[in-house]
């Protein structure tokens, strides 16, 4: 046709789909994460843990398991499994976490070479958090002091104090138990992939 353009159609850009990358060892985003073990890492970076209160103690030696506390008289209503309804928003909590040797990372503040965590069962860290509970509600001890000696999450310097969170920032199983407690209430043993846990409601 006259007039028309016949210089030849640009070829079309050949669509190239790009993945992103993982690096060697990294793993698929998760639910969430208490990881190092706190809810915003999963263990990157995380350095040796010191005990609170500036001390180096040693690792334990390798046939160190960790010993159960005597437990404390159980006290009425230390069991109340009266639950409020799941919140919406955000909910404040603590926590007490004793890593096993199914724990996703077996290293902690306490134990930075992991020699008493990998002799550690899951059955026995859930003896060993269910006493320190009983000493909690009983009124022996406080949650935070037990946190503070005990807890192998880095939280354990803020006596377990965790901030505040929304869904979705913790790990499953985590985020159902802290969301079904009313504020004060402590939970029964939770299992995670960071190991047992205890948690207090705070807000």
């Amino acid at each position: 046709m006259a007039g028309a353009d016949m210089s030849p159609a640009p070829k079309p850009k050949p669509v190239v789909r790009t993945f992103p990358l993982l690096q060697r060892g990294s793993r698929q985003p998760q639910d969430a994460k208490i990881g190092s073990e706190t809810p915003a890492a999963d263990g990157v970076g995380d350095a040796v843990r010191k005990r609170p209160g500036g001390g180096d103690d040693p690792a334990p030696a390798p046939a160190d398991k960790r010993r159960r506390p005597e437990p404390a008289p159980s006290s009425s209503g230390s069991r109340d499994r009266r639950r409020a309804p799941a919140a919406e928003g955000k909910v404040r909590a603590s926590h007490i976490l004793i890593k096993h040797e199914g724990s996703r990372r077996k290293a902690s503040w306490r134990d930075p070479e992991g020699v008493a965590i990998s002799a550690t069962t899951r059955d026995d860290a859930a003896d060993l958090v269910r006493a320190l509970r009983e000493q909690i509600v009983s009124g022996e001890r406080k949650f935070e002091d037990v946190a503070t000696e005990n807890s192998d999450c880095s939280s354990a310097k803020r006596g377990g104090d965790l901030g505040s969170f929304g869904r979705g920032k913790m790990q499953k199983p985590f985020e159902k138990a802290a969301f079904a407690l009313k504020v004060g209430e402590i939970s029964d043993v939770v299992d995670t992939e960071s190991g047992v846990h205890i948690i207090k409601r705070t807000g």
